[in-house]
């Protein structure tokens, strides 16, 4: 069986310097920068041991000079079947972003952990998997689109894969990214956080998701950056959770995997955000789920 293979990033050029959501205060982390940075080291490695802890592969990208938030592999490009079709970013700040990863995806192509490298159409943004997230169980991707990522580039990402997208809209700048407020989970249950959304969204959502499998997301959850999350198997590894989330998804059979992400949640990232996964197939998990109908572009 294939192992889950992960990109992560060394954090040693993470700096909060800019402000282009709601969690970034410079001058916060400017009081205590030396040991907010050491702190995101442990940070990093202990969400990398974890995922080892559970079979994962961790392909570490080198950190860049002037490029804090290259710690966000989520954001670089959706991957499935090992294609890869690189991020567009919206803001000038992490555009820069953009040859680091191409070059890491070119070195993965060559070592054959990835297939082939497509592109998105000239004129979209789409900030990759933060804003493509693939439900495996559904067959299908769930695509946020609002604040960073343009509607019409979750049309073009469904094209070039060819499978259906679930389009849902963010409603706040707080939640910018899909990743922050909505995790499908291996059992078929969604975790989401439903002030995240425009009401068309939530409604998508209930209607896509049977009553049983929607598991709402407290603001306490959401402010902890939980909904933020990757699940393996049966394990869920997330920023320290509420105890009541806990239990909630220990009930379910899920094991919750704690970790401490504070420095990146004041960057406005959690554990999903500070991961790519490269493995990702199109064959659906075992589980019942109800028949998506509608809502795809």
């Amino acid at each position: 069986m294939q192992k889950p293979r992960f990109l992560m990033t060394d954090p040693a050029g993470f700096d909060i310097c800019y402000q282009i959501n709601p969690w970034m205060r410079p001058e916060a982390w400017a009081a205590d920068r030396a040991v907010r940075l050491a702190q995101a080291h442990a940070a990093s490695d202990t969400l990398r041991r974890a995922l080892e802890a559970e079979g994962a592969v961790v392909e570490v990208l080198p950190a860049a000079p002037g490029q804090p938030d290259l710690v966000f592999p989520a954001n670089a490009a959706v991957v499935l079947d090992g294609t890869v079709l690189p991020a567009r970013f919206r803001h000038p700040e992490r555009q820069g972003e953009e040859a680091h990863f191409r070059r890491a995806f070119e070195e993965l192509e060559q070592r054959g952990v990835v297939r082939r490298i497509i592109d998105l159409p000239d004129g979209l943004f789409h900030e990759g998997a933060g804003d493509a997230i693939w439900d495996a169980g559904r067959n299908v991707f769930w695509g946020g689109w609002g604040p960073r990522s343009d509607r019409a580039a979750g049309r073009a990402l469904a094209a070039a894969f060819g499978r259906k997208i679930v389009l849902l809209e963010l409603a706040t700048a707080d939640f910018y990214h899909l990743d922050t407020c909505f995790c499908p989970l291996s059992g078929g249950e969604v975790l989401y956080y439903p002030p995240a959304f425009t009401a068309a969204g939530r409604a998508t959502i209930e209607a896509h998701v049977a009553p049983e499998l929607r598991l709402e997301a407290s603001d306490e959850d959401a402010a902890a950056f939980c909904v933020n999350a990757v699940n393996i198997g049966r394990t869920i590894v997330m920023a320290r959770p509420p105890q009541r989330l806990r239990e909630r998804l220990e009930a379910r059979g899920y094991r919750v995997v704690a970790v401490d992400l504070d420095p990146f949640m004041m960057s406005g990232g959690g554990a999903y955000c500070m991961t790519l996964r490269l493995d990702r197939t199109s064959v659906p998990a075992e589980f019942p789920a109800r028949q998506l109908e509608g809502a795809f572009e």
